[in-house]
């Protein structure tokens, strides 16, 4: 998969995409990324790439042209992308959704800055996407968010084809508890059946132990699963 990011930040992005999970995906080639400066698209003599809006307000709103220009030279090649804004007024990121952008060929992700972007870059976007309830100073995070959690799904990426469908949120619910050695720590101990090698004992515990914590952290997640409480 190829990502282009356009940002008004482009230094906050190298520790996170050179590091862990996404610094192999890239060194292996099943992951692209690059970041684009807005900012080098402008056309003022300051290098603004913001603006009072119209009406009047508080803060600052990221002008239309700066960003039309760096879309355009971005999708120059004649690459199809599905081009996205970070913003807290899209859609909910969720594991469904990120499974469904793992399997487009190219992402162009806008990071939205100040107070908003002028809506008329919503002629150039087919998805406005927030990954939470809340305000940040900007959309670089929740694009570093997004990057992280789309390519858990690209075939290759994870070591193990199962990890991505065998953790919270992958059936609706959070992940059960897991351990590791040693089996009694401080007097704490692995529960019994992890260590009974009785493979369908093990199962229907893990899924046990997943809806009570679901139930106790995100009732609201249950749905259909309530009823085996």
């Amino acid at each position: 998969m190829r990502i282009d990011i356009l940002t008004l930040f482009p230094e906050m992005f190298s520790g996170v995409l050179s590091a862990s999970m996404l610094g192999r995906a890239r060194e292996s080639g099943l992951l692209a990324v690059e970041t684009h400066d807005i900012r080098a698209f402008t056309q003022n003599k300051h290098n603004k790439a913001d603006d009072y809006p119209f009406g009047g307000g508080a803060g600052l709103v990221m002008m239309a042209q700066p960003i039309f220009d760096c879309m355009d030279r971005v999708l120059s090649d004649g690459m199809p992308a599905r081009r996205i804004l970070l913003t807290p007024r899209g859609r909910p990121l969720t594991t469904g959704l990120a499974r469904c952008l793992a399997r487009e060929r190219r992402l162009v992700l806008l990071c939205g800055h100040y107070e908003g972007v002028d809506e008329r870059v919503s002629a150039i976007l087919d998805d406005e996407i927030s990954i939470g309830d809340y305000v940040l100073t900007g959309g670089e995070l929740p694009a570093m968010v997004l990057i992280d959690c789309v390519s858990r799904f690209i075939p290759g990426v994870l070591g193990s084809a199962e990890s991505a469908e065998d953790e919270s949120f992958s059936e609706g619910l959070l992940e059960y508890p897991q351990y590791t050695r040693p089996a009694d720590f401080r007097g704490m101990q692995v529960p019994e059946v992890l260590l009974s090698g009785h493979h369908k004992n093990i199962e229907a515990w893990r899924r046990q132990q997943a809806l009570e914590k679901t139930r106790r952290m995100r009732p609201e997640l249950l749905g259909n699963h309530g009823k085996n409480l």
